[in-house]
């Protein structure tokens, strides 16, 4: 690899000069490469020599804008059959925000700075913190992608987030707050109140949800034949999207078993009567098809928590307190979590991030940890001093 300037004439007769890096790449292709300065160029020479010999190496001239790239990571999503709301999600990151930023950048000139600048400036106009981790998340998988295709040899984005994981995880802790009783979870007060309200085709669905704790998705995907009424069980095999498409669980840990109390399973015979024959969907909308998410929590749950006076506001600006299906499942595991004689099962924390769906127990701990009882409270408390002190 050398460093040599290059001197020529213009037409008109100007006098130019130039810095040209001239190497071998890790394939042996001969490459050159021209700056205005040395020292540019030297600190080229010196970073690409390293690479050349790590094989890491890829030259401008062999490598393809951001743009390009996500475009294949698009693809490559697609060929891999995933879901319709994914591919969704990955066009609107990249066209909305990584596109009209770094869009033309090529992938061998985008480092750690050009990463963090790119971070700096989502922020500046505006983006919240969680969407800027979703597009960096994002970016950072076009890289993986252009990678495994040859294209890029740098991950920028792992590096950063290598670098700063254990201070992005507590800052996303502090950002997020615990979870309350009574403001984030319904208290047992409020969702006694619900339940004595709930009628009609919501009933059953409402009362599953308050007692199983599943995610939207998987209620809209509940079939009959995973409801035994025998033994007071729910299976959870499947989900519907956001598009009403039938599909596997959000991961393996969502294949579950969940038991239910009778109330459940007195309110789902009743229900079943009363649908047509030969639907397979246990909450299905008149056509046979999976009810939408939308559907449930602005003609179900909201007029539900109204009736019940579960509310905020007063007169005309009243409304419901809780606002998404996510609060039920909030309640269902502090309900698995609390002490027996304060109502609860008691459950160990295994269990609960079993009946959860919860792929590892960190993630159990780390949104409901705080609810488990404390045994160094009160009376235990006490006593231990007490036997200290003697």
């Amino acid at each position: 690899m050398s460093v040599r300037k290059r001197e020529w004439k213009t037409p008109k007769g100007e006098a130019k000069s130039a810095w040209v890096v001239d190497y071998f790449d890790t394939a042996g292709q001969r490459r050159l490469k021209t700056f205005r300065l040395k020292k540019e160029a030297d600190a080229f020479a010196a970073t690409a020599s390293v690479e050349v010999r790590e094989g890491t190496h890829v030259a401008d001239s062999a490598s393809v804008t951001v743009e390009k790239a996500g475009k294949l990571w698009i693809v490559s999503g697609e060929s891999a059959g995933l879901e319709r709301s994914t591919i969704n999600q990955r066009k609107s990151h990249l066209e909305h925000h990584i596109v009209p930023m770094i869009g033309q950048m090529l992938l061998s000139k985008l480092n750690v700075p050009a990463v963090r600048d790119f971070e700096d400036r989502m922020r500046k106009e505006g983006r919240s913190p969680a969407m800027v981790k979703k597009v960096l998340t994002s970016l950072g998988s076009i890289l993986s992608d252009a990678g495994e295709r040859g294209l890029a040899t740098r991950n920028p984005v792992r590096d950063i987030r290598g670098s700063r994981k254990g201070r992005d995880r507590r800052q996303e802790k502090r950002q997020k707050g615990k979870l309350e009783v009574g403001v984030d979870i319904p208290t047992r007060e409020e969702i006694k109140a619900l339940v004595s309200v709930l009628d009609g085709h919501w009933k059953p669905m409402l009362l599953t949800t308050v007692f199983t704790g599943m995610r939207s998705s998987e209620l809209r995907g509940l079939r009959w034949q995973d409801v035994d009424f025998k033994k007071g069980e729910i299976s959870i095999h499947q989900r519907a999207d956001q598009f009403r498409e039938i599909g596997p669980t959000k991961s393996e840990a969502g294949v579950r078993t969940i038991p239910v109390p009778p109330v459940v399973i007195s309110a789902l015979k009743e229900h079943k009567l009363k649908q047509a024959h030969g639907v397979d969907l246990v909450f299905a909308n008149p056509d046979g098809e999976p009810r939408s998410h939308t559907n449930i929590v602005n003609k179900g749950l909201k007029p539900a928590m109204i009736r019940a006076g579960v509310t905020v506001g007063a007169g005309e600006n009243v409304s419901a307190k809780y606002t998404g299906l996510h609060a039920l499942r909030h309640f269902f595991a502090s309900w698995l979590i609390n002490r027996k004689e304060d109502g609860g099962l008691g459950l160990p924390v295994k269990m609960v991030q079993e009946r959860m769906g919860h792929a590892s127990i960190v993630m159990t701990m780390d949104t409901y940890g705080h609810l488990f009882p404390r045994s160094d409270d009160g009376t235990e408390l006490a006593q231990a001093a007490n036997s200290l002190l003697d």
